[in-house]
Order: C-alpha cells, then structure tokens, then sequence
C-alpha cells in the first residue's frame, strides 16, 4: 500500500486523506498510518485545510481536512 500511495500522490502532487482512502479502498486511519511513514522520511507534508464554508463548525469530515503533500519529486517513466 505504500507505494499506491506513493504513486497516487506523485501524480496529483497533492490529496486529501479522503480521496487517497477512497482511491485506494481503505479506511482512513490505515492511510493515515501509512503517510506518516512517508512524513518521518520526508516525503510526504501534512497540511491542515480549512472548511470551504469558511466555519468552524467541525460537521466537514475529518479526513477531508486533512491534505498531503508529496514533496520527494516527480516520478521518472
């Protein structure tokens, strides 16, 4: 699973842990386990994102608030 994430991530340059869990079919928590691997090597940035409703109301899912970004480089073909 790692490098599904890996992969998935060079390619869009950057997903919320939403669309990664539901690109790969796997809960969100097993994800997120795996991106902090990628995070301790430096990889991989979390970011915490705002509501789009620009609220505070804490009803957005979690995952979706949380966005990743690949900072180890384009993958060669």
């Amino acid at each position: 699973m790692l490098s599904a994430i890996r992969d998935y991530l060079q390619q869009r340059g950057e997903a919320s842990l939403a669309d990664i869990s539901r690109h790969l079919d796997a809960d969100s928590d097993a994800v997120r386990g795996m991106l902090e691997q990628w995070e301790r090597k430096g990889r991989v940035e979390r970011r915490k994102v705002k509501a789009e409703c620009g609220s505070s109301c804490n009803r957005c899912d979690p995952s979706s608030m949380e966005l990743y970004v690949w900072r180890g480089g384009k993958r060669s073909s």
